[in-house]
């Protein structure tokens, strides 16, 4: 397997498996810090679209205005873009708020439900399932981004790993409620982890037969507006919830600062 491959597909690995952090922070706390998360929110999303808006959609832009010309090229960037941003908004339509990883869950509120075992069980479940749906876009997008340009690769694990570990808690703690065993709640949060470096390998074995400039260019631009998505729908309405508005901005504004730097590094 060539070295970029393999190393993209360890680093979609470690952001997946990031939900495992988040099973086992719920085992040992029962409150949520939620100034940390606020802020910790808010940097994923400042790194994520400052790198989507700043690096990857003109790589994406730069490289269909090559293959198809000025004018065609921008147009297929912007569509491409707007494209990620709708695929991932389906999804999200698709599951119910109840189980949607991205609704607000504090560890001290899943717990009062303690007495209704049957109905934790389900939420964690369907919790776990809804993960793994939404994880297979954000795999690929993490695995296309770290083959494209290992350089920008860690900051977006570490971004998307941020973001995963709530996701952790929010399948974790209502199966521990319900069955009373850390062993399960670990691998439920664990597997549906997995979707993600599952969903890397998936899409990634269907592109590659037809992979060239124009179609890397499309998917590129997609992986944009993923990315673009998740922040404005998902991480910064999290990191308001879970803090003081002012600490999701000084998280994001953080995010961006790293990422530039990051950026800057490696001209």
């Amino acid at each position: 397997m060539d070295y970029t491959i393999l190393l993209a597909f360890c680093l979609t690995l470690l952001a997946g498996l990031s939900t495992g952090i988040g099973s086992c922070i719920a085992f040992v706390c029962h409150h949520t810090n939620q100034k940390f998360l606020s802020i910790s929110l808010g940097f994923s999303a400042g790194v994520m679209i400052y790198v989507s808006m700043i690096e990857i959609f003109f790589k994406a832009q730069e490289s269909l205005i090559n293959q198809m010309g000025i004018k065609i090229g921008s147009w297929l960037t912007v569509i491409a873009f707007f494209g990620g941003m709708l695929v991932i908004a389906l999804i999200d339509k698709l599951i119910p708020a109840e189980e949607n990883p991205h609704e607000i869950k504090l560890v001290e509120k899943i717990a009062e439900d303690i007495y209704k075992p049957k109905k934790l069980m389900r939420m964690g479940l369907f919790t776990a399932i809804a993960i793994a749906v939404h994880n297979f876009p954000e795999g690929l997008a993490t695995f296309i981004s770290a083959l494209q340009e290992p350089s920008i690769a860690i900051p977006i694990v570490i971004a998307i790993a941020i973001h995963n570990i709530p996701e952790g808690i929010a399948v974790s703690v209502p199966i521990y409620q319900a069955t009373g065993s850390k062993k399960k709640a670990f691998l439920y949060s664990f597997f549906s982890g997995l979707a993600e470096p599952i969903g890397a390998l998936v899409g990634w074995g269907l592109l590659y037969p037809i992979m060239n400039d124009t179609v890397f260019g499309i998917i590129f631009a997609s992986v944009a507006g993923i990315m673009v998505f998740i922040s404005f729908d998902e991480l910064l309405p999290a990191a308001r919830e879970y803090g003081e508005h002012h600490l999701s901005i000084y998280g994001l504004i953080s995010g961006m600062i790293v990422m530039s730097i990051s950026l800057l590094l490696f001209i």
